[in-house]
């Protein structure tokens, strides 16, 4: 496993400040902003709540991406502390439509946010005439100030009329799906490469609805950056991590990493490359009502090409030739 090296004081509070600032919008900003109704500031919140209704249905509309975001410095920053890189190995033609599966989730998806959120990384120069959208929980949109990061990064909402708005509005689309969920947070553990996927199969049936092609995944690196805390199915942290995920839609994981001194545990990442490469995409025919059969059908031809791309770069990027990729 690769040396972490020690964090620059400056790159590790850009880091920080991704994770923790939708957290800190929610538990900051928030309460702030209703506080301003009672207030002779009043007209700013009571005007913003106004253009909230008005655009409610946005983020299932396309959403309201801003380059200037995407391209904000600090963003670079997050790359370089890792450093993050995306390996293309085919063309994706600006012609069509795609369905991108980022495997595996690891604990904060590292990989797809910088990737498909920012343009650190290139995307835009890698795959010309593609715009890319990371689907994540839908209720992430209706938190106000929330929303319009998000939006402003290209992150859609991962309801179903959200990406088919996406998949039916022009071409050269690619909408990122973390397929394994927030069930494959748990599975986060260095050194696995243990995939929840072989009973998801929503995402092959609304490619087929749209004639997208699948765009296979892997990024090595993202289950390394951290180490996490299991508990027994029977303990209590357990127990009360499965409420955690039924009241906010995710798990609350207990893990750790570095700190800022050498030595010291802390909650950043251990600074460990993360490589995404993409594979060939997968050419998908258009059916509207697509059979059960037809589904299992592309779902077998996705898996098998996740499990060449995997194999065919497992030993470029860290793990040994008898590493293996499981489906659960």
């Amino acid at each position: 496993m690769p040396h972490s090296k020690q964090p620059n004081h400056f790159q590790s509070l850009m880091l920080l400040h991704w994770p923790l600032s939708y957290l800190a919008i929610f538990w900051i900003l928030q309460p702030l902003f209703i506080c301003l109704l009672f207030t002779s500031l009043w007209p700013l919140p009571a005007l913003y709540l106004g253009w909230l209704f008005l655009d409610w249905k946005t983020p299932e509309q396309g959403g309201r991406r801003s380059a200037w975001v995407r391209n904000w410095h600090i963003w670079t920053h997050i790359r370089d502390y890792f450093p993050i890189t995306i390996l293309k190995t085919k063309e994706l033609p600006p012609e069509h439509n795609y369905l991108m599966g980022v495997h595996p989730h690891g604990l904060l998806t590292f990989g797809a946010f910088c990737n498909l959120c920012t343009e650190a990384t290139g995307f835009s120069k890698t795959f010309p005439g593609i715009t890319p959208h990371l689907a994540t929980l839908s209720w992430f949109f209706k938190i106000p100030l929330i929303r319009d990061y998000l939006m402003a990064k290209g992150v859609c909402s991962v309801s179903q009329p959200a990406i088919n708005y996406l998949l039916s509005h022009g071409t050269g689309n690619l909408v990122g799906i973390v397929v394994g969920g927030v069930g494959e947070a748990l599975q986060s553990l260095p050194n696995a490469t243990t995939l929840i996927l072989q009973n998801r199969k929503g995402f092959v049936r609304t490619a087929l609805q749209h004639g997208a092609h699948l765009v296979p995944t892997f990024t090595f690196g993202e289950t390394e950056v951290y180490e996490q805390v299991l508990f027994h199915q029977d303990s209590r942290m357990y127990k009360f991590q499965s409420c955690f995920r039924r009241i906010f839609g995710f798990y609350f994981c207990v893990f750790y990493g570095q700190g800022f001194w050498k030595g010291s545990i802390g909650l950043l990442p251990y600074s460990r490359p993360i490589v995404t490469v993409v594979g060939e995409p997968l050419p998908l025919p258009k059916i509207e009502k697509p059979s059960q059969e037809m589904v299992d059908k592309y779902h077998a031809l996705y898996m098998d090409a996740l499990h060449k791309l995997f194999d065919q770069h497992k030993t470029q990027y860290g793990c040994s030739e008898t590493q293996k990729l499981l489906f659960l």
